[in-house]
């Protein structure tokens, strides 16, 4: 995982409880409680091993809230965000709730915790673990030793600017509004130029300046503060050049700074570099109270059935205990965990390439990876810092 950024998530615990860290696990909808379970009890484990302790506490969100007669987002659980230490997110939506209003729908409660938490910065990191190249649909060669960090502005851009309908001469007429102004820019911004000077020290902005004006300010701002770093070099790409260059060589990145939109959907793209989307742990930082969920969304195919990727939401939860407990050790742990299990040849269905599994993997469900993973963690002798390679 890349380094920590020292204004990431505002340093160590201070639980306002009795002194132990507080995460709130809300498992959301769909697969989402399955993971959570699977990265609660690996980090329960690792915290363990290193003779700490944390407290888990739950509370519903999105799709599950409004099972139970609440709003997306219910007041009880915004609270409890707020007084937690971390809190740690499976996914929200699905079909059942498509046909809601928009302030009604399960994401409407996502991004409002977003929006209540104050985290700005979205952080994916992308990395090929060894022995899954063959899991991609790229050729092992171009993936292998990928190793890249999506930052993503989380506040502003076409989810957060007005939008809606009106009457217009010719039937109905929609409108989304891409909004920022230079605040929540240099923000973004700043933060990738620091996670990129703690790592390879080179940053791409991403960016459509050939046409849109809020591309024109981005790339203005950046390019204003790119002075003050001046030991991270600092690149220019359009958004569909980029999305064509991260498939064929995604090795040439370090970090990716884009605006909301456009960090969606690249780093959507960037699953396939780590051989599922399932693979993917992301943060959102930067405000009191750090926000960390798989990539992957709620999968409502396979929810119940056993089967999901764990991995995302146990990586995410490595990220939570290091960037918001500051516990790197612990992070380690898991991470190693996880990737002894890898080189072990257990996978999810997921990581099985479309002719079926090599020789020496073994396909086994959500549970029995984590485990797996849980006995490798137990076993494990972290170092400290050796969570974050450059």
């Amino acid at each position: 995982m890349p380094p920590h950024p020292p204004e990431a998530s505002g340093g160590g615990p201070v639980s306002r409880r009795d002194g132990t860290p507080v995460v709130l696990l809300l498992g959301g909808d769909g697969i989402g409680p399955e993971v959570v379970e699977a990265a609660a009890a690996c980090m329960q484990a690792a915290a363990r091993r290193l003779g700490r302790a944390i407290r888990l506490e739950e509370a519903p969100i999105g799709g599950a809230a409004l099972e139970m007669g609440l709003p997306p987002l219910p007041e009880p659980t915004l609270r409890m965000a707020l007084d937690a230490d971390a809190v740690l997110l499976g996914a929200v939506g699905g079909p059942r709730w498509d046909g809601l209003p928009g302030p009604q729908r399960p994401e409407a409660g996502l991004l409002e915790l977003r929006r209540q938490l104050g985290v700005f910065a979205n952080v994916r990191p992308v990395r090929m673990f060894a022995g899954l190249e063959t899991t991609s649909p790229l050729r092992p060669e171009v993936v292998a030793g990928t190793d890249l960090v999506v930052v993503r502005e989380l506040l502003g851009g076409l989810y957060y600017g007005p939008r809606g309908r009106r009457q217009g001469p010719g039937g109905p007429v929609v409108f989304d509004t891409l909004e920022y102004d230079q605040a929540q820019i240099d923000r973004a911004a700043r933060f990738a130029l620091e996670m990129a000077r703690r790592r390879r020290r080179s940053l791409t902005l991403v960016d459509k300046a050939n046409v849109l004006e809020s591309s024109r300010m981005w790339r203005e701002r950046v390019q204003a503060l790119a002075p003050a770093y001046p030991d991270v070099a600092v690149s220019f790409q359009y958004v569909d050049s980029c999305a064509m260059r991260l498939v064929r060589e995604p090795r040439a990145f370090d970090v990716l700074l884009c605006e909301n939109m456009f960090g969606d959907i690249l780093s959507d793209e960037a699953a396939v570099l780590a051989g599922s989307i399932g693979m993917l742990p992301s943060a959102s930082l930067g405000g009191r109270v750090g926000l960390y969920e798989p990539v992957h969304g709620s999968a409502p195919d396979i929810a119940g059935r056993g089967v999901a990727n764990p991995i995302g939401a146990i990586l995410a939860g490595a990220m939570l205990l290091e960037w918001s407990l500051g516990w790197r050790d612990a992070a380690a742990c898991i991470e190693a965990a996880v990737a002894r299990v890898l080189a072990d040849g257990w996978r999810t269905g997921d990581l099985v390439p479309a002719g079926g599994p090599a020789p020496g993997v073994s396909v086994v469900g959500t549970q029995a990876l984590t485990d797996r993973i849980l006995a490798a963690i137990e076993q494990s002798t972290p170092q400290e810092g050796s969570s974050a390679p450059s």
